[in-house]
């Protein structure tokens, strides 16, 4: 055997990487998002366990919808990946094209086992660039063949080397191929036939029987002629041995799909559910399908299913005849190689067994698959093709007249498949070059127009997803998905009467229930979704709410265990204020599925809907140990620590923020609650640093301005407060609490009297019935030493309040004033820019003042959204401040110990009330956002 030359590898490598270097550009299509980007096992949060336990799209083996497709270290390759790149789709891509390169090097070697140097490097330079591959390469799924055929080729390369030169049996190669095949068939399924290969190989080619030869010898034996031979006894064992290895590998393998096949529909493969002959007509004719995809891959598919291939009903079928040609062919090679003992002969059958082993499990002859052709179920098989074509280049070279022939055919043959592999991994840019690119191949495939409406739908071009969808249904009116497409678009845009129709054709075709009996018949999981689309309509409209409640019920009692039937009816009970119902709803989904950190967030919402704040966050903390970069248990339960109030909570909160906001990082509202809890801990740097994230990110962010304006307040830099609130003005014109706390600042460190009247006055044009806006105004008027007009201000303000003794005090106080000014002869209105009257008429007051006994001193008044030093101002609401506005003006008027102890039993009292008015706020708002999910 010929080792491999470094020349040959740089060779192949070479040619693999000019025919794929353009796969790099292309992103995730088709099963790749399936399998990549839905797929939560690759992400490191999740753990490694899992990889073992799920298919390979991440769901879990024990359920129904699973695949049931085992491929846990394939799904560990796009681990790395993800840790290395993330979804960065080049660094899978380039993955894939160096595993093809590493594949040719090995089926190199496999060739020169049966084939000389050059005509070993001609079927390895054809396997590199046959277009047949692009599927498997270029598709960052096809790792699955790529991963499976490096072990199977060095499965049975190690097991050529279980013979001794003395043809006794080595058992340390024996070993070893049993190893490698269980590691290629974790990659995939296909990987345990190469032990159907080695048997093959041990039987024609290792010990050199002949079909003839080893029918004669058997006839002995059992004639009792001479005994058993040695070397069929040594062959006998080794077959047993590797017999007894794949019966163990199968038995494992089905314990772990738990003993049930996948569910696949009429639509995956139409001929699997069709009866006798043309189920078996069908699937034969496959076969010289796949054929003639390995000899003229001109056209290529993405996806045969559906109407791709019109089922063959008849045995006059014209059709069947390429059938008849197929079996005809390969029963010709078959008897060619099996009859004659030279080399030759041997290349054949092992070019065979490659050819036909590793596809009988794509080739729903034993079993159905949920395909109908695959084009990258031909990766290994293609490996026997390759081989043929090879032997068959030999035998023309060797012959002197058509050597430079043959040499001109391959040439051509490599370049032009080398060119249509490069042309061809452009369709793998995107899924709709895909698709349409598909759709010129075959247009009576529905799922394809479906798929070219879901990559328009991705781009919100809703309007010719519709055209799409609905040519589907014109193609395959009995597409259930097609008629759930065109309703789900209809609904993207706003057409919602026409999105129930569709729903209702879509519910139409689902197998009708027989009252009394059992419900029996298996239905796919996702066709299931029409009841819960459908739902989801019209429960808008909460007139239908039962309606909606009506579908949800109906789903279930098609299948118990549809645990999204659960959820959504979960939500909806929630809706229809229905919490213990609801949380029955999402206890039932847990029965089914305790691993969902969804399922534990949802129950958390619900508990706190019960008022169960500690039950909520243990359910919290249970889809955080689940997934502990859960985005809303994060952010929900962080807010539910800080609404407590409670100091040992923020650290944790404080984390769980932080870690929020590195998911991520370009939502406001995560900054936001940062910057409270800072504000709540004092720590005034860090809350303005937070705030100003929080603005960056949201300009116009009513909460965060508000809040900012006010820490600079607190914090005696009030004249940096206020562009921070003409900005919230700005955007909120109409914003309260901003315009009270700008007209304080304005009024006692801008000394802007007119300003702050302005503020106040504009509060009151918006709602007259402001008692804080209005008993503020009043202050300004007793700033002005405008008193008539104070004492007129307050007495409207009574009347609006007449419960609020400040008011009261507060026009004592002014009536008092205006009665010793009219004793002393002094004037009650200031006249107009007197300003140095006003200064000493002030500083008269304050002399008076001291003479009455005030034991207080003047502090500028803060208009506070909620009450007193509450820096919570997101929780407050006006109509709840006004009394404590009205104390915070109180001190330029009355400063008595009396009037300080009053405030802070308001402040605490008001603060309380705000944490609950806010904490229920939240609360409504989130589960909002849970229902209006589709």
């Amino acid at each position: 055997m010929a080792v491999v030359s470094w020349k040959e590898i740089c060779l192949l490598v070479g040619l693999v990487a000019v025919c794929y270097w353009n796969s790099l550009s292309c992103g995730f299509v088709f099963d790749d998002v399936s399998a990549i980007l839905d797929n939560k096992d690759l992400r490191p949060s999740t753990p490694l366990r899992n990889l073992f336990l799920n298919d390979f799209w991440g769901t879990p083996m024990s359920e129904e919808r699973s695949h049931k497709s085992y491929r846990p270290l394939t799904v560990l390759t796009f681990r790395l990946n993800f840790l290395l790149s993330e979804l960065s789709a080049a660094s899978y891509h380039l993955l894939n094209v160096v595993l093809h390169a590493a594949v040719c090097v090995l089926f190199l070697r496999f060739c020169r086992l049966f084939l000389d140097r050059s005509s070993s490097l001609v079927a390895a330079l054809l396997f590199a660039v046959h277009p047949i591959h692009t599927e498997a390469v270029t598709g960052v799924v096809g790792r699955a063949e790529l991963l499976s055929s490096i072990f199977l080729l060095a499965a049975f390369l190690a097991y050529t080397k279980s013979k001794a030169l003395d043809h006794s049996i080595v058992w340390t190669p024996i070993a070893l191929t049993v190893i490698l095949v269980a590691v290629a068939t974790l990659c995939k399924e296909q990987g345990i036939t190469v032990i159907g290969v080695c048997c093959v190989y041990e039987v024609f080619v290792a010990q050199g029987f002949t079909l003839p030869v080893l029918v004669d010898t058997m006839l002995q034996v059992l004639r009792g002629k001479d005994g058993v031979p040695y070397v069929i006894l040594q062959t006998l064992l080794k077959l047993i041995v590797l017999i007894i290895s794949t019966l163990l590998l199968v038995i494992v393998r089905v314990q772990v799909i738990q003993s049930q096949l996948p569910v696949f529909t009429r639509f995956d493969n139409p001929a699997a559910v069709s009866p006798t002959p043309t189920r078996q007509l069908t699937f034969n004719y496959l076969l010289p399908v796949n054929a003639w995809l390995l000899l003229n891959p001109s056209e290529l598919c993405c996806d045969w299913t559906m109407g791709t291939i019109p089922l063959i009903e008849s045995v006059l079928d014209p059709r069947n005849l390429a059938t008849l040609v197929f079996y005809s062919l390969l029963g010709l090679l078959a008897y060619h190689s099996l009859r004659h003992a030279h080399s030759s002969a041997k290349t054949v059958i092992m070019a065979l067994s490659f050819i036909g082993l590793p596809f009988i499990p794509a080739s729903n002859l034993f079993f159905p698959v949920g395909f109908v052709v695959a084009e990258r179920v031909l990766y290994v098989p293609s490996m026997g093709f390759c081989v043929l074509v090879a032997q068959g280049f030999k035998n023309l070279s060797q012959r002197g007249n058509l050597k430079k022939v043959s040499w001109l055919f391959m040439g051509v043959l490599l370049a032009t498949h080398a060119v249509k592999t490069f042309n061809r991994n452009w369709d793998w840019e995107s899924e709709y070059t895909l698709f349409t690119s598909a759709l010129k191949v075959n247009k009576n495939n529905a799922k394809l127009w479906n798929n070219v409406g879901h990559a328009l739908e991705n781009q919100n071009n809703y309007e010719r997803a519709l055209r799409y969808f609905l040519q589907a249904t014109r193609v395959q009116p009995d597409d259930i998905g097609a008629h759930m497409n065109v309703g789900r678009t209809y609904k993207n845009l706003n057409r919602t009467k026409e999105a129930e129709e569709a729903y209702l054709v879509a519910k139409s075709l689902m197998p009708q229930i027989i009252p009394g009996k059992k419900y029996a018949t298996r239905v796919a999981p996702n066709h299931l979704n029409v009841y819960i689309n459908l739902a989801n309509l019209i429960r808008a409209n909460d007139s239908r709410l039962e309606e909606a409640d009506q579908l949800y019920r109906q789903a279930i009692s098609m299948r118990p265990d549809f645990k999204q039937a659960y959820i959504s009816r979960g939500e909806l009970l929630l809706k229809m204020n229905k919490p213990t119902e609801a949380k029955d709803a999402y206890l039932r989904a847990l029965e089914l599925d305790r691993t969902n950190a969804d399922l534990w967030y949802n129950l958390a919402i619900v508990n706190i809907e019960m008022k169960e704040p500690s039950e909520a966050l243990r359910n919290f903390d249970r889809a955080l140990d689940l997934n502990p970069r859960h985005k809303l248990a994060l952010f929900n339960s962080a807010l539910l620590m800080q609404e407590s109030g409670e100091a040992k909570f923020r650290p944790e909160a404080n984390r769980r923020f932080l870690t929020y906001v590195e998911e991520e990082p370009n939502d406001a509202n995560g900054y936001f609650n940062l910057g409270m809890l800072a504000m709540d801990a004092n720590e005034n740097v860090a809350a303005e640093h937070w705030m100003r994230r929080a603005i960056e990110l949201q300009p116009g962010f009513r909460s965060a301005l508000f809040n900012l304006a006010l820490l600079y307040s607190q914090s005696q830099r009030e004249l940096d407060a206020l562009p921070v609130l003409d900005d919230l003005l700005a955007h909120h014109p109409e914003h309260v609490k901003g315009l009270i706390l700008k007209g304080d600042i304005l009024m006692n460190h801008r000394k802007d009297t007119r300003g702050a009247k302005a503020c106040f006055q504009r509060i009151l044009r918006m709602d007259p019935t402001n008692v804080q806006a209005k008993h503020n105004l009043c202050v300004v008027y007793f700033e002005e030493r405008d008193l008539p007009r104070a004492e007129r201000c307050l007495e409207e303000t009574l009347a609006m309040a007449p419960h609020e003794e400040y008011v009261r005090r507060h026009l004592a106080i002014v009536r008092s004033k205006i009665a010793a000014m009219s004793a002393a002869g002094k004037p009650l209105v200031p006249a107009e820019g007197a300003d140095i009257q006003k200064k000493r008429l002030q500083e008269e007051e304050e002399e008076e003042e001291e003479e009455e006994g005030d034991e207080g001193q003047g502090v500028s008044p803060r208009a506070r959204e909620g009450a007193g030093n509450d820096k919570n101002l997101r929780k407050s609401s006006p109509a709840e401040s006004s009394s404590g506005g009205g104390e915070g003006q109180s001190k330029k008027l009355e400063a008595s110990q009396h009037d300080k102890r009053t405030k802070t039993k308001s402040t605490k009292e008001i603060k309380d009330i705000e944490k609950k008015r806010a904490a229920a706020l939240k609360r409504l708002e989130e589960i909002e956002r849970i229902l209006s999910t589709d």
